[in-house]
């Protein structure tokens, strides 16, 4: 079966409309996650909503047009259904599922000035001199080097 504009044809090329697949199953064929055990809790654990509504059933309907938001590995991903999936494929497969909604994520700064409270963000490697003395600064240690 092949996909095309939401109707899936058969070998034949005789093509059946979709009205609509269980979530759980859509979410493993679009490989969002690995299993469907795992997309069954996601939904359970109230991890998804359908067109901004919580959802809590594994075994609702997703339809063509519906948006979901999903909190997955930490992030938030915005998909809207395109079509429903006959069988979980590769990742060119699961591509032609979903338009992906997502924001993309603000670049990030790699030259910043350390945080206020005198933290260091993690994987910013050992401090500096530098960083130590306004650490000090900040903390309120006003003794300097030679009195040490």
């Amino acid at each position: 079966m092949a996909l095309r504009a939401g109707i899936f044809l058969d070998t034949n090329g005789v093509g059946m409309a979709v009205d609509g697949q269980r979530l759980d199953k859509w979410l493993w064929f679009a490989r969002v996650v690995k299993t469907r055990t795992l997309a069954a809790g996601l939904v359970t654990d109230g991890q998804v909503r359908i067109n901004k509504v919580r959802v809590d059933k594994p075994a609702a309907t997703v339809k063509p047009g519906d948006v979901l938001t999903i909190g997955v590995h930490g992030h938030v991903r915005i998909l809207e259904v395109r079509a429903a999936g006959d069988k979980r494929g590769g990742a060119a497969d699961a591509a032609l599922l979903f338009n992906d909604l997502t924001p993309p994520p603000p670049p990030r700064d790699s030259f910043s000035e350390p945080a206020p409270d005198g933290e260091r963000d993690a994987g910013a490697g050992r401090p500096t001199k530098r960083d130590r003395r306004q650490t000090d600064r900040l903390k309120g240690d006003l003794m300097g080097d030679d009195e040490r």
